[in-house]
């Protein structure tokens, strides 16, 4: 049996056809899949095809996302380069279109859910740690998100003095940081505690106020002022 086409499909199964009639909403995650992988491999439709990674990922499109181009081609027979380069390609495109309609509001930063709907595309999915912060004005808005630093799997240093430069050059009147955690553990580690500190004394020297630290996993955040560790 050869490969089985989305053409050879009832027409009520057809994923283009629905979301042609029903809208892209209507699709679940395989039928998306499915549109964008276009042909199954050698006897499984393209629909079993994506079902089978998204089980293969627990249901979640963002371990999907995770993967590499070679991670496809060793684990998902008959997936070649080109599909797995255009599904990845597509899954990067939803996610920057979110955070650019996110962006386009221009909202005032001032909780931990719209701060983290802000930086999640910038950390999540990353197989190693960052550290950003968010500069923000007197009025709450952000002036702009700068990486600190980048590094290791389990840890990268951040340096304090980088931190409040960047507030400093931007007149920055308070800041969140953020990081990312690759493991998925959201609770945070000493070293997270102690730049916590570092970070809250150096701002108050120059009357900047760390609103928030906050560690971003792609299943969710940790917020320190939500536990009440920020006041």
């Amino acid at each position: 049996m050869g490969n089985i086409l989305i053409r050879d499909m009832a027409a009520d199964e057809r994923p283009r056809e629905k979301l042609m009639r029903h809208g892209a909403k209507a699709l679940t995650d395989a039928e998306l899949m499915a549109i964008i992988f276009s042909t199954g491999v050698k006897g499984k439709s393209v629909v079993e095809l994506s079902h089978e990674i998204l089980a293969d990922n627990k249901g979640h499109l963002s371990r999907v996302a995770r993967l590499r181009v070679e991670d496809f081609l060793k684990r998902y027979k008959g997936i070649g380069q080109a599909k797995a380069i255009t599904l990845l390609a597509a899954l990067e495109i939803g996610s920057r279109a979110a955070a650019d309609a996110i962006k386009t509001e221009n909202p005032t930063v001032n909780s931990p859910d719209i701060a983290y709907s802000l930086m999640r595309p910038h950390l999540e999915r990353l197989d190693h740690e960052e550290v950003w912060v968010m500069l923000l004005s007197q009025s709450g808005k952000s002036i702009r998100e700068v990486c600190i630093s980048s590094g290791g799997i389990s840890q990268t240093p951040a340096d304090v003095r980088l931190i409040m430069k960047a507030a400093i050059d931007n007149l920055a009147s308070s800041i969140i940081l953020f990081h990312n955690h690759p493991s998925g553990n959201l609770t945070p580690s000493v070293q997270d505690d102690k730049l916590t500190e570092k970070v809250r004394e150096a701002a108050r020297f120059f009357d900047i106020t760390l609103n928030d630290h906050i560690i971003i996993t792609d299943t969710g955040y940790y917020s320190y002022r939500s536990e009440g560790r920020i006041l």
